[in-house]
């Protein structure tokens, strides 16, 4: 099968740790070179009668009641607008603030009245333990309600929640919607090379770079963008390893559509990975902690390389559903 290719000069840039230059490998005509990138008051209104969920567990969707909208927003913090949940603290004059902000202030900033002592309002924890708050993303679509307890959870893995930037490395602090993303790329990111097709060769150059370093391209078929990322730690003094994987430039839910196989091969000899694209909202980490992807040592990376450079054979397919 015919395979791009966009070899050559400055066709690839660092996203992350470490520069270098794409050396004028001996690649097959189909790779791509890939250089190293080393609200105030507590008092509660007859709304409290639509309080919601069995014992106040589980969490939902659909729309919410302006009576029960009322009622949440009682939980309103005055200074950041998120919720305040138990342990729920007040001032002598019975104003509530969340407990994140009042480590940070000095009195209170509805009333200008002192912090100290610390009040518990044990009544309104009783109610926050019987409503369901809203996800902090709803702006941007969640739809579900959820327990005091389940909120925290659930935001940190929402699929409406900004963002960041899938390239590897912590020098890129960028956030935004997933449609933002490709143009982020192709505008902070413009060395990255993009490939059209399902079946492409990934080619790193001079993988015996000493320390931390990533390599990365974007692949384009089926009317989706992934992100292919070859990495290079050290675990320990002289025992470095590689971990090759794909994400998708989408949801998790998306990525289930999809599967990819790693392949390398060489002086009689093939290594494959096949797995289902994590979504960029998981991240390189996350896959590498848990080793779901391809993993391999310097020694297995000489057995496939080609003076210092390694090809990894990338095939992006569709799942039935």
């Amino acid at each position: 099968m015919s395979r791009p290719s966009s070899a050559g000069p400055g066709a690839n840039k660092p996203c992350g740790k470490q520069q270098h230059a794409p050396s004028p490998a001996a690649a097959p005509a189909a790779a791509a070179t890939i250089s190293a990138a080393g609200p105030g008051s507590s008092a509660l209104p007859a709304a409290a009668a639509v309080i919601s969920g069995p014992g106040g567990g589980g969490g939902g969707g659909g729309p919410v009641s302006p009576q029960h909208h009322e009622l949440t927003s009682l939980f309103e913090c005055p200074v950041c607008f998120d919720y305040v949940l138990p342990p729920i603290l007040q001032c002598q004059a019975g104003h509530l603030v969340c407990n994140q902000c009042r480590q940070k202030l000095s009195c209170c900033p509805t009333c200008r009245g002192s912090l100290t002592p610390s009040i518990r309002n044990l009544a309104m924890e009783k109610v926050a333990s019987a409503v369901l708050f809203p996800c902090k993303y709803a702006t941007t679509g969640c739809s579900l309600t959820l327990h005091h307890t389940e909120k925290p959870e659930h935001e940190d893995i929402c699929e409406y929640r900004p963002y960041s930037c899938p390239c590897p490395g912590a020098s890129c602090k960028w956030q935004g919607s997933l449609e933002a993303v490709m143009s982020h790329l192709m505008h902070a990111h413009k060395s990255i090379t993009t490939l059209q097709g399902e079946d492409i060769v990934f080619l790193a150059t001079d993988i015996n770079l000493p320390g931390a370093v990533d390599w990365v391209m974007m692949q384009s078929c089926f009317g989706h963008h992934f992100m292919l990322v070859l990495e290079k730690q050290e675990k320990y003094e002289g025992h470095q390893q590689f971990f090759a994987i794909v994400l998708l430039i989408g949801t998790r839910k998306q990525a289930e559509n999809f599967a990819y196989r790693l392949e390398l091969n060489g002086n009689r000899r093939r290594l494959t990975w096949e797995a289902t694209p994590r979504s960029i909202h998981d991240g390189v980490a996350a896959a590498i902690m848990n080793s779901d992807c391809l993993v391999f040592d310097t020694a297995i990376a000489h057995l496939f390389a080609d003076n210092g450079n390694l090809g990894i054979n990338v095939t992006i397919s569709t799942c039935c559903p």
